[in-house]
């Protein structure tokens, strides 16, 4: 193992193996590292507790290597809180080496480090994306609280790489009421395409 991997650490709210419920890779099965820290401050956010870094304990990357080779998962999501904050470079390269593909899901608002093989960037008002980062996102999905918010992810798609892929999806608690503006809108501007939290459907983390 790495000697550089046991001795650098990053704090972990929780990890776990399931099925990817959003975006590109929806109905794949992926291990989910969410890390703690994130300063963005969504408002709808429905991971708060993952805000203070210190509020959880700190892993090794080596340890965060095992839990993902262990489940024998192919696909890894580093998400959050805001994972851009750290830099992974190491464990990203570690699980490349075990034939593992790596995705961050991150709101653009820090320079993304490391060789991720998919970006998911999921812009918020709180704290505006930076080009840098919205050069570098193979998927855009905007959510969806207010309906305001379609037309607000459209100011960012000049900004995007033109192979990025586009998705509008409804904030949870919101989904009664915004999904059909967001069916409506995706069929006038078919350059978008529609997300949903499908493992809340399943009941899966």
């Amino acid at each position: 193992m790495n000697e550089q991997l046991s001795n650098i650490s990053f704090p972990v709210m929780e990890h776990f193996y399931t099925i990817q419920g959003e975006g590109r890779y929806t109905g794949s099965a992926a291990y989910f590292i969410r890390l703690g820290g994130c300063d963005v401050g969504c408002v709808w956010c429905d991971v708060k507790e993952s805000w203070n870094a210190d509020s959880h304990p700190k892993f090794a990357l080596n340890q965060m290597l095992e839990w993902v080779i262990n489940s024998k998962a192919n696909l890894c999501v580093i998400t959050g809180g805001e994972p851009a904050m750290y830099d992974l470079s190491l464990l990203i390269d570690a699980l490349h080496q075990h034939g593992v593909t790596v995705n961050i899901e991150t709101s653009g608002a820090y320079p993304i480090k490391g060789n991720y093989d998919w970006v998911c960037l999921s812009p918020k008002k709180f704290k505006f994306p930076i080009a840098e980062s919205l050069k570098k996102a193979n998927e855009f999905k905007a959510v969806v609280y207010h309906p305001s918010d379609i037309k607000w992810a459209e100011t960012f798609v000049k900004d995007l790489n033109p192979n990025c892929v586009l998705y509008l999806q409804p904030e949870w608690s919101k989904t009664d009421t915004n999904l059909p503006l967001i069916i409506a809108y995706v069929k006038e501007y078919p350059h978008w395409k529609i997300s949903l939290q499908t493992h809340k459907y399943m009941d899966i983390p």
